[in-house]
């Protein structure tokens, strides 16, 4: 998706100066409610998701401190680095005096953080509906209008979505597919936002809801299920013949339905941000390019 995300909004999306002025409270994913009273200007994220999602919403002036994995957009680099999502440097965030602190469930950080009188928001998407859940909660933080902000862009996130998957090719719909989350393997399962969108790409997963969104699996797992189609990032793959045993004589290694993802390009896929349609986009290109290397009558033949 083009600079859409970047700056989807555009100035007039801002809160006015009376908005901003306005307390507001928001239910934050431990259903633990925080009051703030008033917008906040000054806000540290520790988790690239909600960094990505501030941004699309055009607060990224507001931010004062980021994780070392946030990364996008540009301005994000210039931001201030406290440390990772699950090992902030609390002492530097205190120092930035934030009027809020995003973080995800898994961090263990809240509690430090609140008893040094910071308001801390714990927010972690992991399906399209959370993505959608949390882009409404960082607009209300924002107090940017729904129709303006939160809505606006989620409709065009759907409609991006929709567009990508109408590009897959029809020789290419139903083929069974692996994409490994990260070196373990981690794969991404059927549940995860990773398998939603393959899922709308008309893409079946080997990998089924009853294993968990995103779970370690053996290498020969893999090669017994013998998928049509095998994604990675070049994090975990150094070539387009992964290094577990047996891979390198898989089907789809020997015709090159491979789709190795730059590092930059993993980035999109493993969020589950404002850039999902990006990364439905990027799923569907790979896709697209599978289409032309695999044999018709391999095509024809894998609906297993």
């Amino acid at each position: 998706m083009p600079a859409l995300l970047a700056c989807v909004l555009g100035a007039g999306a801002a809160p006015s100066a009376s908005a901003a002025d306005t307390a507001l409270q928001v239910t934050d994913a431990r259903g633990v409610t925080v009051r703030l009273p008033k917008s906040p200007q000054r806000i540290v994220s520790l988790l690239p998701s909600l960094t990505e999602t501030l941004c699309a919403l055009d607060g990224c002036q507001r931010l004062v401190g980021v994780d070392r994995y946030s990364n996008w957009p540009a301005h994000v680099k210039t931001v201030p680095v406290v440390g990772g999502g699950l090992d902030p440097n609390i002492e530097s965030i205190f120092a930035l005096k934030p009027d809020l602190v995003l973080i995800s469930m898994a961090s263990r950080s809240a509690t430090r953080l609140e008893a040094l009188g910071l308001k801390v928001v714990a927010l972690e998407p992991r399906t399209y509906a959370e993505a959608h859940l949390v882009l409404q909660k960082i607009g209300a933080l924002l107090q940017i209008d729904p129709a303006l902000g939160a809505e606006r862009l989620w409709a065009k996130t759907e409609a991006e979505v929709a567009r990508a998957a109408a590009s897959v090719p029809e020789s290419m719909r139903g083929k069974r597919v692996y994409f490994e989350a990260s070196r373990g393997p981690f794969a991404a399962g059927e549940t995860s936002f990773i398998g939603e969108t393959l899922t709308r790409l008309h893409m079946r997963n080997i990998v089924d809801a009853k294993l968990g969104p995103f779970p370690r699996i053996n290498p020969e797992f893999v090669v017994r299920a013998d998928p049509d189609v095998l994604m990675a990032s070049e994090r975990s793959w150094k070539s387009n013949v992964p290094e577990y045993p047996g891979w390198a004589q898989m089907r789809a290694v020997q015709q090159g339905s491979v789709c190795r993802f730059t590092a930059a390009q993993a980035d999109v896929l493993v969020r589950p941000g404002p850039r999902i349609a990006e990364a439905a986009q990027l799923l569907a290109q790979c896709l697209q390019t599978v289409a032309k290397t695999v044999p018709p009558a391999a095509s024809a033949g894998s609906q297993k």
